[in-house]
C-alpha cells in the first residue's frame, strides 16, 4: 500500500518539495500508528497521499483530491481520512477517527519541524529538540505561512500537550529523515 501510495503521490507531484513533505507526513502518520497499533501502512499511505491535489489544483486542495483518489482506486474512507486534514480552512469535512485528527495536527508541524531543522548547523531532525521548535513556534515571523492555530486545535482535539506532538513528530520525521532530506 506505501509503495502504490508513493507512486501515485509522484504522478501528480513533480516539485520535489512536495514529495518530501508527503514523505515526512506519511512517516509522523506511521510513528502515531504504530503508536496506536494500528495499520502502519494504511496510516503512512493517508499521510503520504494527504495534498495529493496541490501541486495540480491549489486553489482546489481537499477538493480535487476525492476525485484523484476515486481513480486511483481508493475507498471512501480513505479518502475522508485525506479531505479531513482540511477541515475548517477549504473543506467542511471534519476529522473524526483517531487516524484523521493526527493527520489535521501533525500535518502544519512537519513543515514548521522541517523549517526550524534547516535552520541549524546539521540542517537535520536527527538532533533538533522540543524547545528548539517550540522557540521557532512562538515567532510568528519564522515560517510565517504555517498555520499555528490548526496545530493548537489539533492538540486540542487529540487532547494532547503541545510537547508532546512535537516530540512525536520529531521521532516520526527522523524515521524517514534520509528520504525528506533532513
Amino acid at each position: 500500500m506505501k509503495e502504490k501510495a508513493l507512486e501515485v503521490l509522484k504522478k501528480y507531484n513533480k516539485s520535489e518539495a512536495l514529495v518530501r513533505h508527503g514523505i515526512g507526513v506519511g512517516g509522523v502518520m506511521a510513528y502515531f500508528a504504530n503508536e496506536a497499533k494500528e495499520d502502519v501502512d494504511y496510516w503512512t499511505a493517508v499521510g503520504l497521499l494527504h495534498d495529493i491535489d496541490y501541486e495540480m489544483y491549489p486553489n482546489e486542495h481537499c477538493i480535487k483530491a476525492k476525485e484523484l483518489l476515486k481513480e486511483n482506486g481508493y475507498d471512501q474512507e480513505f479518502i475522508h481520512a485525506v479531505v479531513s486534514h482540511g477541515y475548517g480552512l477549504v473543506v467542511d469535512i471534519k476529522p473524526e477517527l483517531y487516524m484523521e485528527k493526527v493527520l489535521y495536527t501533525i500535518d502544519e508541524l512537519t513543515g514548521l519541524i522541517g523549517a526550524a531543522a534547516l535552520m541549524r548547523p546539521s540542517k537535520s531532525v536527527m538532533d533538533i529538540e522540543i524547545k528548539s521548535v517550540k522557540k521557532k513556534f512562538k515567532d510568528k515571523a519564522f515560517a510565517a505561512s504555517i498555520n499555528r492555530e490548526v496545530i493548537l486545535e489539533g492538540c486540542q482535539i487529540l487532547d494532547i500537550e503541545l510537547d508532546v506532538i512535537i516530540d512525536k513528530c520529531i521521532q516520526g520525521m527522523r524515521s524517514v529523515a534520509k528520504d525528506i532530506g533532513l
